[in-house]
Formats: structure tokens, C-alpha cells, sequence
């Protein structure tokens, strides 16, 4: 997934896990949403891990740089002059964070969540109620270590909308 560069063995890759990760550690975010099913006439919802990265459009070079080091994710610009960088899939998210978490410094917690939550979604053969008892835990770990402008979903309202409550 990641892309080695430069000619000694893993130096350059280094160097630029690092930098991609003091970039979100600054100007990025890390999020567990629940998304509602559009196809789905049940109020079911999907667990969507996201490595974000933001830059006024205007200097969104770095943007594609990461894009190419890290092999993956889509650029878009918003109508707010911003230009973000975005990482889906459990899979994919979980194998950035393990390699940018040595890099880490403020969001060494959202990053453990993430893994975590990706690792329990997935495990197949895992109990489903533990696991979304574990994912619940980790939706709080990485709203509360987040800046939100908008009101934080509780511990029940997020075990509620996981079909936990009785």
C-alpha cells in the first residue's frame, strides 16, 4: 500500500510516513461515522472509518503528494475554498494508521480507536453485540479527543442506533 521511495531501504518512506503524519496530526481528522443504508428500508446503519486530510485549495499540492505516497484515497474541493484529501475502507484505514502511529503525537488515541474498530469489523466469525459494545467505546474515545462543532452523540444514543438497547 505504501509505496517505498528513494534508494536505502525504507529511509525515504520514512521520512514521509512521518511528515504525512505530523500533516493530520495538524491539519487532518480521524472519524468513525454511522452511516445509514439508502438501500435499506430498516433503520441500519454502516460503520465508515475516514483519514481526512485538509488544505486551502490554494495549496493542495501536498494533497496529491500524499495521495501518491499513500497509493489511495479521493480529492475533493469544497465550496468553502478548502480542498481535503479523504481514506475509506476498513482495511485501507487500519494499514495507514499502523504505519503513520509511530509518527504520531496528537492523535496517537483516534489512531488506536480506528485500529481497533477495524479490526473488530473486520473479524468475521466475532460476537456481534460485543463487538459493537467495543466499537461504542471507541466512537466516544475518538469524539471526545476530536474538535467538534456539533453537539456529541452520547453513550446510548450510539448504542441505540447500533441496536443495543432493549
Amino acid at each position: 500500500m505504501i509505496q517505498e521511495q528513494g534508494n536505502t531501504v525504507g529511509s525515504r518512506s520514512q521520512v514521509d510516513l512521518a511528515y504525512i503524519a505530523g500533516f493530520l496530526d495538524g491539519d487532518g481528522s480521524l472519524m468513525i461515522q454511522l452511516k445509514r443504508r439508502s438501500e435499506s428500508k430498516r433503520k441500519t446503519r454502516r460503520v465508515m472509518l475516514t483519514i481526512c486530510f485538509y488544505q486551502d485549495s490554494r495549496h493542495e499540492k501536498p494533497l496529491h503528494w500524499i495521495k501518491e505516497v499513500l497509493g489511495i484515497g479521493y480529492i475533493s474541493h469544497r465550496n468553502d475554498g478548502m480542498t481535503e484529501l479523504r481514506i475509506n475502507g476498513h482495511k485501507q484505514v487500519m494499514q495507514i494508521l499502523e504505519s503513520l502511529q509511530p509518527f504520531l503525537k496528537f492523535k496517537e488515541k483516534q489512531a488506536q480507536a480506528i485500529i481497533s474498530s477495524a479490526k473488530l469489523l473486520l473479524e468475521v466469525d466475532s460476537d456481534k453485540t460485543i463487538m459493537k459494545e467495543k466499537l461504542v467505546d471507541n466512537i466516544l474515545i475518538v469524539q471526545q479527543e476530536n474538535y467538534a462543532t456539533r453537539q456529541k452523540r452520547s453513550k446510548e444514543e450510539l448504542r441505540s442506533i447500533l441496536g443495543l438497547t432493549p
